[in-house]
């Protein structure tokens, strides 16, 4: 099997059957969305067909305007049709992260470039949502609560698993989060040996949200921290 073939089959059996806390919902978009089986089957067939290894970066869980929408990690529907030209039918969803690695990617060489070397994926491949104090659903990330946590643990490790097994390099993983994230990641790491090295990056809703003026010299520093291990 390719590398394309092995993530479109890990996304149509990805699922998870655990009680979450209460008021936590999951988002899993190939159960929910017809769409995103086939726009995740014509972008990794695109990007990812052949049988290459590729440097894993690890981010929290999808957003409610990213992956957790189009399926594919760090990708609006915006970015879905004007930087990979796959079609997305319905709603236009704009998420900040998903600017900004679009940038960076295009920066690197574009996305055929980058995804010759670069697969994303999350310690938690599925989305998390809560309600807020104003009735809003908002993102929630896995970290965000210790019962939360404990839940998915299991889960993440074997996700983990299954996200090298595809075809990824074990000497280096990337991280996005330098925060709660890099700990997370660090701890489990340091019991199961994932990985040799992990190199933290500052997230991109982070950079988005508080570091906008500089973004350059993070696209920057992510571009130095690929090629320095591809």
């Amino acid at each position: 099997m390719t590398f394309a073939e092995k993530v479109i089959q890990f996304n149509k059996q990805v699922d998870f059957r655990g009680t979450l806390p209460a008021g936590i919902s999951i988002m899993n978009p190939f159960k929910e969305s017809p769409q995103a089986l086939r726009i995740t089957g014509e972008f990794y067939t695109k990007y990812y067909s052949d049988n290459n290894q590729r440097h894993l970066v690890l981010g929290i869980n999808p957003g409610r305007f990213g992956g957790g929408v189009t399926g594919v990690p760090f990708t609006d529907s915006k970015r879905l049709k004007t930087a990979c030209g796959i079609d997305y039918d319905g709603k236009e969803t704009h998420e900040p992260s998903s600017v900004f690695i679009y940038e960076m990617i295009d920066a690197f060489g574009g996305p055929e470039e980058f995804y010759s070397h670069i697969y994303i994926n999350s310690m938690f491949p599925l989305g998390f949502t809560a309600t807020n104090l104003a009735g809003k659903e908002v993102n929630y990330n896995y970290y965000d609560s210790k019962e939360l946590t404990a839940t998915v643990y299991d889960a993440i490790i074997e996700n983990i698993k299954k996200q090298i097994d595809i075809g990824c390099h074990t000497d280096t993983c990337f991280c996005f989060g330098t925060g709660t994230n890099e700990k997370f990641l660090n701890n489990i790491n340091r019991e199961h040996g994932f990985f040799k090295n992990i190199i933290a990056l500052e997230h991109p809703r982070f950079i988005m949200q508080y570091k906008a003026k500089t973004k350059q010299q993070y696209i920057d520093k992510y571009i130095a921290a690929f090629r320095g291990v591809i």
